[in-house]
């Protein structure tokens, strides 16, 4: 029962995660785009300060139950090209470690308030 609440959490977490990042870049950027200035960043600063509090949890959720589930394969994991399945596992934490170092430079960016125009915009695929 447990191993099925995890893999729940985990599948909805990333398809919050995988549906926040589509509508913020695929539609909400290039919506913006035919908005003035002033509106367009007020627009920018309340939608990005209530996804900042919900994706937080959200990928804590996501990485926390991947976690949990990888565990549980960890002697297939142990040598990845013994099958496809360990082979797709293996892939896909490899991406999942990417987009969690990308998610946290962002997150590093905005605290220290290094976040330029310029990153914002090849970061959501605008042309610079």
């Amino acid at each position: 029962m447990t191993y099925l609440l995890l893999k729940f959490a985990h599948l909805n977490a990333a398809a919050f995660f995988v549906g926040g990042v589509f509508f913020e870049v695929m539609i909400l950027s290039r919506a913006a785009q035919s908005l003035d200035d002033a509106p367009r960043q007020q627009l920018t600063t309340a939608l990005g300060q209530r996804a900042r509090q919900v994706m937080h949890w959200v990928v804590l959720v996501l990485y926390s139950a991947g976690l949990v589930l990888a565990w549980r394969y960890r002697s297939v994991l142990a040598d990845p090209l013994a099958s496809h399945f360990a082979t797709l596992l293996a892939l896909k934490i490899a991406v999942s470690v990417i987009i969690l170092l990308h998610f946290v430079g962002v997150i590093v960016l905005l605290r220290t308030g290094r976040m330029r125009p310029q990153i914002s915009r090849r970061i959501h695929l605008r042309k610079v």
